[in-house]
């Protein structure tokens, strides 16, 4: 079975943290696409890890990103 879930990946010191926002499960790496593969492992582990019962509580089926303007000033 396959499911798509969120990464937001940002840049920190040297190098760049990833988190999925539907389960508040980070990870982190020295490029993006590092950060990302190890955010993708660290999900598939607590997919593997977790009871039926703790992925319900933790997952959150609506997330949205969405961006913001503030006045500055």
């Amino acid at each position: 079975m396959q499911k798509q879930l969120t990464a937001i990946i940002e840049r920190e010191a040297d190098g760049y943290v990833s988190f999925c926002p539907e389960l508040d499960i980070a990870s982190q790496g020295d490029t993006i696409e590092g950060a990302r593969e190890n955010l993708r492992e660290a999900l598939e582990l607590f997919f593997e890890m977790a009871s039926a019962s703790e992925i319900q509580t933790r997952l959150h089926e609506e997330v949205y990103v969405t961006r913001v303007e503030i006045a500055i000033g």
